[in-house]
């Protein structure tokens, strides 16, 4: 097994203003946006424990999904990390895992430091970690269970039959 379990499947971006965002990726033909406001998140943030309230949307360009990240406070993440060292932009690339644990076993032995994790509480672990030479600020590692898979195929497929019409649909 390489580290990483098969191919980038999302990009993400953070951003200041969702709704800013949203419309611009709009204008690139990218949608529909599923979008997830108020949304509150427990994390260890470089092994500490934290609370962040977020905003998400999340669309397809093909077989890639594209996810905006608005954190809506000013809790250290690595969100609010990146926005204070670059601004808005390119944040991580992700990889799906069916197997967390043998990937996360591979990360540890490439000693790659993770600086964001959770998802315990809800059944889906992810893991942000920083390898060497990385071409984004991070790389997201996210456990592909039942829901996470249906969510994807879900957003895919909304994507691949878009007529350009209801752009922005709220989930939650």
């Amino acid at each position: 097994m390489t580290i990483l379990p098969g191919p980038i499947r999302q990009i993400g971006y953070v951003v200041t203003d969702l709704d800013r965002a949203l419309a611009a990726w709009l204008e690139l033909g990218v949608g529909p946006w599923f979008v997830m406001r108020g949304l509150t998140l427990t994390a260890r943030h470089r092994g500490l424990p934290c609370q962040i309230t977020q905003s998400l949307a999340l669309a397809n360009s093909g077989d890639l999904q594209v996810e905006l990240i608005q954190q809506e406070d000013q809790t250290p993440s690595v969100f609010t990390e990146f926005l204070a060292a670059n601004g808005e932009g390119l944040h991580q690339f992700a990889y799906w895992t069916e197997d967390f644990d043998a990937t996360m076993g591979a990360v540890q032995a490439a000693g790659w430091p993770v600086v964001w994790s959770g998802g315990e509480d809800v059944g889906t672990r992810f893991a942000y970690v920083e390898p060497p030479n990385r071409p984004a600020s991070v790389v997201e590692i996210m456990e592909l269970t039942e829901i996470t898979a249906g969510m994807a195929t879900f957003v895919r497929d909304a994507a691949a039959s878009w007529d350009g019409s209801d752009p922005i649909r709220p989930l939650g």
